[in-house]
């Protein structure tokens, strides 16, 4: 009996260390989890930047509506749906649901996000427990539409949708931080100290864009647009050296800030980098080059008859002029941008 008994305590006492040692981080942290709540804080997007340090998608501090059900009283439930709803110039019945929810934190969406101060103040001077307001950041782009289809933009919740900021999200999006504090089991608030998270920062990213360039790159586009009457219009600037693009827009653009006004052919079509379109002519330069550099043909000496058209891997390629331009000389070729020759390039061997 002794022995049975010094084994039952060696597995009591076992049972306890396990939990008070072993487990402990683990059970303490589901504990917390029951008795604590979290009220969010937004962190700020990373910024984006030109090349020169000038800030293209900045972010503003605004606040957003947050209801603890458990702690708002039943009796003032009604009449605080109404208030808001007036301050928010909503439909009661859409605050009402947020207000009678049987759930920890409420957040009113979309209509208590991304307020302006004097809803925010009118909310704030109510004083009613269980209804906070919470920090969020929202993302502006304080010179409109410049760079538009590059730097793309964000939903609500700051998130990337398309451009850059899609691209980037990961860098971008920073870590949300909260106000950690405690209620009881009906979720009512305990009278303990409050913990605060702070929230951590997107990254911050520069391009290799020169504010400069792509400022006269997009006033020249306008212009063009308005001068032509055009439906469309679009321009890059590398540098040879690195590659590095240093300005790059097409119209029509958008202003990111409301990119909900624009349609989505508006909004997503970067025409720089999405449409084709064929070189033409001036690609007739890029061939004849590459002979002069190669020495296989003579501008002066060598000739070329064009009889208006040639048949290259089956397929009929025809001169810009009826019936061709006869016997020619390479430079002639060039004068009368003859199509077959320089396009083709059946006949640099001559």
């Amino acid at each position: 009996m002794l022995l049975i008994v010094i084994f039952c305590f060696f597995l009591i006492i076992s049972k306890v260390f396990y939990i008070q040692v072993i487990e402990y981080d683990k059970l303490n942290e589901y504990a917390n989890n029951l008795w604590s709540r979290n009220l969010p804080i937004e962190a700020d997007r990373g910024k984006i930047t030109t090349s020169d340090g000038t800030v293209i998608a900045d972010n503003l501090t605004t606040v957003s509506l947050v209801f603890i059900p458990n702690q708002i009283d039943k009796d003032k439930k009604e009449e605080i749906a109404k208030e808001i709803a007036e301050i928010l110039k909503c439909d009661v019945e859409a605050i009402r649901e947020h207000i009678f929810k049987s759930s920890s934190i409420e957040r009113v969406h979309p209509e208590g996000r991304r307020l302006n101060y004097e809803q925010a103040d009118a909310i704030d001077n109510l004083h009613y427990e269980g209804v906070y307001l919470v920090k969020e950041s929202k993302r502006i782009y304080p010179y409109e539409e410049l760079l538009c289809h590059v730097l793309g933009y964000v939903g609500i919740d700051n998130q990337g949708l398309s451009g850059l900021e899609l691209q980037y999200d990961n860098y971008l999006t920073g870590a949300a931080g909260s106000i950690q504090y405690y209620s009881d089991a009906k979720g009512q608030r305990l009278q303990m100290s409050e913990n605060y998270v702070e929230p951590t920062n997107g990254i911050d990213v520069e391009l290799t864009i020169n504010y400069n360039i792509q400022t006269a790159m997009e006033r020249e586009l306008d212009n063009a647009m308005e001068k032509y009457n055009a439906d469309g219009a679009w321009a890059i600037a590398m540098d040879p050296n690195t590659g590095e693009i240093l300005g790059m827009s097409s119209r029509p653009g958008f202003d990111p800030n409301h990119y909900q006004d624009y349609s989505i052919e508006e909004i997503n079509r970067n025409l720089a980098i999405w449409a084709s379109y064929e070189p033409g002519s001036t690609f007739k330069i890029v061939t004849l080059s590459a002979a002069l550099e190669e020495g296989v043909v003579d501008l002066e000496k060598d000739t070329f008859y064009d009889g208006g058209s040639v048949t290259v891997d089956g397929a009929r390629i025809k001169c810009w002029k009826h019936g061709g331009h006869g016997q020619q000389t390479f430079l002639q070729v060039v004068q009368n941008s003859c199509n077959l020759l320089v396009n083709t390039g059946t006949h640099l061997s001559l």
